[in-house]
């Protein structure tokens, strides 16, 4: 342990000659090397005229890709077809009657659900990729369609039982 009674400069190290140019806080660098690498020329080759793509031909693309893009936004027709189904289960118990025309009812409604779907898609592949020329990443506009449908099919059914629309005009008022 050093003398703590010294001042402090006197307790300093002298630095080599060296480093008699130290200034403090500036750190010392080398001296600069030229480079002497050289990259190897590459030639272009011309694309043509207009925006970036348009010459190439249409990628296509894996199966895999389109229907990754299809489940996405799928969270909005699983929601509205869960209740759907439960309206229609609540409909259809209660009708206490033969089960098969109420299922034929919920399967005929489910197939109209995959026709909007599949209209919506076609509508935004006119409207979106064709006309406004923009990429679609994901079917949530189908999707939020199509929810929407269930989820006021849903509605329908609740309408259609006596006991549900009953218990609505007693909370409600006529």
């Amino acid at each position: 342990m050093s003398d703590q009674s010294q001042p402090w400069a006197e307790r300093t190290v002298e630095l080599p000659p060296e480093q008699q140019e130290f200034r403090r806080g500036v750190a010392s660098v080398g001296p600069r090397t030229p480079r002497t690498e050289s990259f190897p020329a590459v030639s272009q080759e011309p694309t043509g005229t207009g925006w970036p793509g348009e010459d190439e031909p249409e990628v296509r693309r894996p199966l895999g890709h389109h229907l990754a893009q299809l489940r996405r936004g799928g969270e909005w027709s699983v929601a509205g077809g869960l209740f759907a189904f439960v309206c229609w289960g609540v409909w259809a118990i209660s009708s206490r009657g033969d089960l098969s025309s109420p299922v034929a009812a919920f399967v005929l409604t489910l197939l109209v659900a995959v026709g909007l779907f599949a209209l919506a898609r076609l509508l935004g592949r006119l409207v979106w990729e064709r006309q406004l020329g923009r990429p679609r990443r994901t079917a949530r506009g189908s999707h939020l369609i199509t929810g929407l449908f269930l989820a006021g099919v849903g509605i329908a059914y609740l309408r259609q039982t006596d006991w549900v629309m009953s218990a609505w005009h007693w909370v409600f008022g006529p």
